[in-house]
């Protein structure tokens, strides 16, 4: 099976281009849906709460995970914060996704699997990847989409902070997908290296 992991910068389209292989018949790897299921665990909750109180829980106990990225991603002194939560979550979500892939491996159903993770080469996931593809956007352009998100400035300068850089993520990618233009061109493109997918494999 050919895994491969989608990198880019804060609203650059990776989702996109994960829907577009999804369409095609890829297995989509989504690290944040695992890293929100990995937050219901009770060790997970009761090492959060050992660190943060009862600040960052809802009434019904689970995570409130606006108030927990409240902290983790505050200007000042997010970093150290972030650190913490990584150091409790990222081995659990990669032990998560290596029995994904196990499984896709053992049911061979599927021939092409995408890794959709934000943090993949801070947090060594890209290690699970044959190819990666860099999905590239202007800062202003993805500036703009964050703030359609409801986000402020602020918010994506320090949230982009927390990542490894552009630079790296794109130097050591295999393909890159120009996403400045409309959805319509992002899936053209997305499609082209699709072809090239079912070559290797």
């Amino acid at each position: 099976m050919l895994i491969v992991g989608i990198a880019g910068g804060i609203a650059s389209g990776k989702s996109m281009v994960s829907t577009v292989f999804k369409e095609q018949g890829a297995f989509v790897l989504d690290a944040d849906q695992v890293g929100h299921q990995v937050l219901t665990r009770s060790e997970v909750r009761n090492q959060i709460r050992k660190l943060w109180g009862d600040l960052v829980f809802r009434d019904d106990d689970s995570v409130n995970r606006e108030k927990l990225g409240a902290i983790v991603f505050d200007p000042l002194n997010g970093a150290l914060e972030l650190s913490r939560l990584e150091r409790i979550t990222h081995p659990l979500i990669r032990e998560c996704l290596e029995d994904q892939v196990r499984k896709l491996i053992s049911e061979e159903e599927f021939s092409i699997a995408v890794l959709d993770a934000p943090v993949m080469f801070k947090a060594g996931w890209d290690g699970f990847c044959d190819r990666l593809i860099f999905v590239d956007s202007s800062l202003e352009t993805r500036q703009s989409r964050a703030m359609v998100r409801g986000w402020t400035i602020s918010e994506f300068e320090t949230r982009e902070a927390a990542q490894v850089s552009l630079d790296v993520k794109r130097s050591r990618s295999d393909w890159l997908i120009q996403n400045d233009g409309t959805p319509a061109e992002l899936k053209e493109r997305a499609l082209a290296i699709w072809d090239e997918f079912i070559s290797l494999d």
